[in-house]
């Protein structure tokens, strides 16, 4: 047997009291995160890794740094796998990649080998213990010299907006925040791969993809979920990533009517934009030209998020135009 693994807990934690220094009780949901538990309890922790060689790393929102524990290999396979069948899922050697959601939207993603060259990989992708307002993202910098206005009237006058960013850049916090500066009467229907998105609104509907069992049947993808979703006659329609060919069905669906809805797209920069969706265009059988007509007309304003070491920031605030040749360019705004 393996020997037992203790976390180092990080500061204002006591063992065994649920609670920090403050009194507060514990912000996260209860999830049997093993040893990797003390460090999901800080209210700042946004992510945790387990590397190959057992080492965690903590995301506090500055930037991933060193934990100083390690987890010796089998502890590290055995707590993959028993995270993984918390979602309701299975990782062997066969299937060696699962990406779960746990308790209210944390998202756990496994790697075991042969896949990972080292040993089990864990990351894992912790929800705030209240979704943060747009005043709260605005009180910490987060927009910039110019502020949340811009952002605001976008919301208020029903523009379609696509939040593009790098992983953990914070698209998903600031369309939460965004979504939930809509009026109480609309109705927002949210398609995701595994729900990530919480909005402090009263009128919201869930949808979430999954994925085929082991024999391949079962699956349901986000095409399909839109198809679904256009039927619940939503005020507002949003995707909360955009991997594939649902970007055809998204695009049309805002250019029939659905104004106010929204997006992500992962993007390194905001001149990369109209790569990212040529590429997911073409996998839904579009050429670059229709991609381009589509989404001039369905994306109002772009959003492009950028995450350095002393936080998430707003980058730039743009919007999608045509260049001489019929294709997509961004402009400033």
């Amino acid at each position: 047997m393996s020997a037992p693994f203790v976390a180092h807990p990080p500061p204002g934690w006591r063992a065994g009291s649920g609670a920090g220094e403050d009194g507060t009780p514990p912000p996260r949901p209860s999830v049997d995160l093993g040893p990797l538990s003390a460090f999901a309890a800080e209210a700042d922790t946004t992510d945790v890794f387990v590397l190959g060689d057992g080492a965690v790393w903590v995301d506090r929102g500055g930037g991933v740094v060193p934990s100083g524990a390690v987890l010796a290999p089998g502890p590290a396979r055995e707590l993959a796998v028993r995270l993984v069948a918390q979602g309701g899922r299975h990782v062997d050697e066969s299937t060696p990649c699962a990406d779960v959601r746990l308790g209210d939207g944390m998202r756990v993603h496994v790697v075991l080998p042969p896949v990972s060259t080292g040993g089990a990989l864990v990351s894992l992708r912790l929800p705030r213990p209240a979704p943060p307002t747009i005043d709260d993202l605005e009180r910490g910098g987060f927009f910039g010299p110019t502020g949340s206005a811009p952002l605001r009237r976008a919301i208020a006058a029903r523009r379609n907006v696509l939040v593009t960013g790098a992983g953990g850049s914070g698209k998903t916090t600031l369309l939460g925040a965004l979504l939930a500066l809509a009026p109480p009467t609309e109705r927002i229907v949210v398609l995701e791969d595994v729900a990530e998105l919480r909005i402090a609104h009263p009128h919201v509907v869930s949808l979430e993809a999954r994925q085929a069992n082991l024999e391949g049947a079962g699956g349901l993808g986000l095409d399909r979920l839109l198809r679904e979703a256009l039927r619940m006659r939503p005020d507002r329609l949003v995707v909360g990533e955009c991997r594939g060919a649902e970007l055809r069905e998204l695009l049309a669906a805002l250019n029939t009517g659905h104004d106010g809805g929204a997006g992500t797209l992962h993007a390194n920069s905001v001149a990369d934009v109209p790569a990212r969706l040529e590429a997911l265009g073409a996998l839904a059988g579009m050429t670059v030209e229709q991609v381009a007509r589509q989404a001039v007309s369905a994306l109002h304003v772009i959003i492009h998020l950028e995450r350095r070491a002393g936080g998430r920031r707003v980058a730039a605030v743009a919007r999608l135009g045509l260049d001489g040749r019929g294709r997509l360019e961004v402009e400033a705004m």
